[in-house]
């Protein structure tokens, strides 16, 4: 049972020891030179090699602040503007290999799956992957560090998306293949206004968008962009979600920060403002 939430991903995934074929079975992953994986029973495979976890991986409460906020539908028309650029990529009705590196919870990428589509779920974060292993039928989720290798096979990816999360330019485009599209989703400075200057939390320069395609450059070529916008309508509940489920979290105490949110209008209008850059793997 374990292994079914992964069997439709497991072809693409390669050992993060010595890059071979994984097969699935009793509960594990492996490759022909021995090397093992344990599929958690959760239905997270994990291909993280290495002491240790980075401290930077989302924590338990981190994770459910994310559930609970994208859950309640409050970033919907990011999630449904990403399914209609993933949609309109590659052959009409033709199957696609969608993988989300930093993916979370897998809620962007169970929203953009098409019929027969396949996902690939990648995140630190095993809090998160034992929910985005139950986001769709067809995500894979695999607990990986975006910064060092993916334990993917080069070239089988028809679309990355990479939704609020690091971004590594050179396994990005080994793992896509010839001509794929890689997805960056960015915060604009407009970005959960008024919250921002409110309470503190982490900051947009307006430079990042030219900041992301120039760290691309080399490997992908821009191909457009757009902004995404809308006004959200958040209570006391909502606000502290939204906080704690981003980066602004390690740097806030979580009973200053309430106490903080219970000066604020219940409920007050917050800015969804995110920059969406297409760019084209350079072959």
């Amino acid at each position: 049972m374990m292994d079914g939430v992964l069997a439709d991903v497991i072809e693409h995934l390669a050992c993060p020891v010595c890059r071979g074929d994984l097969v699935l079975g009793g509960g594990a992953a492996r490759c022909a030179q021995g090397h093992a994986f344990d599929v958690a029973r959760q239905g997270y495979l994990s291909l993280l090699t290495g002491s240790g976890v980075p401290g930077t991986a989302d924590t338990p409460a981190m994770v459910a602040a994310r559930d609970a906020f994208l859950g309640a539908g409050h970033f919907a028309p990011l999630s449904g503007r990403l399914r209609e650029l993933v949609a309109g990529i590659g052959d009409t009705g033709g199957a696609k290999v969608v993988l989300d590196a930093g993916a979370g919870t897998g809620h962007y990428l169970a929203a953009v799956l098409g019929p027969g589509d396949t996902g690939i779920a990648l995140d630190i974060s095993k809090h998160a992957l034992r929910r985005a292993a139950r986001a769709h039928p067809r995500v894979g989720a695999v607990v990986t560090d975006v910064w060092r290798p993916l334990p993917v096979k080069d070239g089988r990816v028809d679309v990355l998306l990479d939704v609020f999360a690091p971004r590594n330019g050179p396994e990005f485009a080994r793992v896509l293949r010839p001509g794929g599209t890689l997805i960056v989703v960015t915060p604009t400075p407009a970005h959960l206004a008024p919250l921002v200057g409110a309470l503190g939390l982490l900051s947009v320069d307006e430079s990042k968008g030219r900041r992301v395609e120039e760290a691309l450059g080399g490997h992908f070529a821009g191909t457009g962009h757009l902004i995404e916008e809308a006004e959200m309508r958040l209570d006391h509940r909502a606000v502290e979600a939204v906080a704690g489920m981003g980066p602004s979290a390690w740097h806030t105490d979580p009973a200053a920060l309430r106490k903080e949110i219970s000066h604020l209008a219940d409920p007050m209008a917050v800015k969804m403002s995110c920059r969406i850059s297409l760019f084209r793997k350079i072959t």
